[in-house]
């Protein structure tokens, strides 16, 4: 029995099914917000010096690397009577990730949060990767940048909550300092409260949304060969989507290629940066500075993520009056501003300013790639392709992590600020490849749903 996507007519489905179906993403969003927004710092508290940093991220995309396309692979080929096809990775993930969440605060050296992140880091791709081919799989065409816009929108959200919660914390009376080791108590209790939420939340989208059953043929040898066959092929085909991407895929994937790179380096140095350079704190040496540099990046972190939600709203109705190339182009453009003013920022009220302009781009970019690649995608490969997809996400990181702190300790002096301004000026030559070679499939532009 070979398992393919439904190919029936897909029905418009109202605001709160697609808001069901799309609220997993609040839980996951969640615990990456917290890892992003805090792990530079953990590796600080913990001893590691500047130019060590971008190394020790490198577990998120070497895990995002193999993990995600067998995960698409694995999703689009099962079927579980009760589940379905994406929500049984969703669960499996999102238990993993919860408990790992709960263990990450509490590593007493560097070593052991560079371990931990990379079993973090699998156990949130086998949760998330899935989730992108679910909103192909259940929205038709005109509603599927709604859906992905849904997803920004709870992306926005979680991140606008976690990046306050430290401070939050902090008010209701949760010490700055560590009762237990190097990492402040703040940042563990964060920690604690994600995992909770990253539970909650996907098993919310899986007792409150359906998928679709996949349509049914069956071969000469039957199922169990079928199966057996699929999995000693897995390799193969994989590769085979790689080679045959479709040109239009290949010219998103540049984009792609070339944005997330800017991205990393603001999660990698920029929450330190502003510790350091503005707040003129030190992990070893002024601790309390530092923490609340640390804790004042993380509002502004919550500031770009409440426009991110905001924005998100109106990307239905600026992808009809713009189209969708035309759009993500504006949007890294103004992303790519904001990172390059940072470097300039001496006051730091000014931070909120430019993380807002960041999440313009960072509503786009959640959204528009998936938005573009939906209707050119085959549909039995759906899974497949979005994880062969994300590995133009993580390859940039991966050269990130493992060219950087050469680039930060003998070009740029360990200034983490102006690795922050690399990061604007990738954004900005994002914005005008998109603009150059993107091709607008304008007959597939949606109507927002209403």
């Amino acid at each position: 029995m070979a398992l393919t996507t439904y190919t029936g007519p897909k029905p418009n489905l109202s605001f709160w099914q697609i808001w069901n179906m799309c609220f997993g993403f609040f839980g996951i969003q969640f615990g990456w917000s917290l890892q992003m927004n805090n792990m530079s710092a953990i590796y600080e508290y913990l001893g590691a010096s500047p130019d060590k940093i971008p190394g020790l991220w490198l577990a998120a995309p070497l895990t995002g690397l193999l993990v995600q396309p067998i995960i698409g692979y694995l999703s689009d080929r099962t079927w579980h009577p009760k589940l379905g096809r994406r929500k049984p990775y969703f669960l499996i993930g999102a238990i993993l990730s919860s408990l790992m969440l709960f263990v990450m605060p509490n590593s007493p050296v560097v070593w052991m949060a560079a371990g931990s992140l990379w079993i973090l880091g699998s156990c949130i791709n086998v949760s998330m990767e899935p989730f992108r081919a679910y909103v192909a799989d259940n929205l038709n065409e005109k509603q599927q940048a709604k859906g992905y816009s849904m997803q920004s929108m709870f992306i926005g959200a979680a991140s606008f909550i976690a990046g306050f919660l430290p401070s939050i914390l902090h008010w209701l009376g949760v010490k700055r300092e560590s009762t237990t080791g190097a990492i402040p108590d703040t940042i563990k209790y964060s920690f604690y409260i994600g995992g909770a939420m990253f539970l909650g939340a996907v098993l919310y989208t899986i007792l409150k949304s359906k998928e679709y059953p996949p349509s049914v043929s069956t071969t000469n040898n039957g199922e169990q060969q079928n199966t057996k066959q699929s999995f000693s092929n897995g390799v193969s085909e994989i590769i085979s989507a790689i080679k045959n991407m479709p040109l239009q895929m290949r010219k998103i994937a540049l984009v792609n290629f070339l944005t997330w790179p800017g991205l990393f380096l603001m999660w990698f140095f920029y929450s330190n940066g502003v510790a350091v350079e503005i707040f003129g704190g030190d992990a070893q040496t002024n601790k309390e500075a530092f923490t609340k540099g640390i804790e004042y990046a993380g509002q502004t972190d919550a500031i770009l993520n409440l426009i991110t939600f905001l924005f998100s709203i109106l990307i239905p109705y600026a992808v009809i009056k713009l189209g969708k190339k035309n759009l993500h182009s504006i949007c890294l453009l103004i992303g790519g501003i904001g990172l390059i003013s940072i470097r300039f920022v001496h006051e730091p009220f000014l931070l909120f300013v430019c993380k807002g302009m960041v999440g313009i781009a960072w509503a786009s970019i959640l959204s528009m790639p998936y938005a573009m690649l939906a209707g050119i995608l085959p549909k039995e490969k759906m899974g497949l392709y979005m994880g062969v997809f994300n590995f133009f996400i993580v390859l940039p990181e991966i050269i990130a992590s493992l060219t950087f702190g050469y680039i930060m300790s003998h070009w740029l002096g360990n200034e983490r600020l102006l690795a922050v301004l690399i990061g604007g000026v990738l954004l900005c030559t994002a914005s005008l490849v998109c603009y150059l070679i993107v091709k607008e499939e304008r007959s597939n532009i949606p109507e927002p749903a209403a």
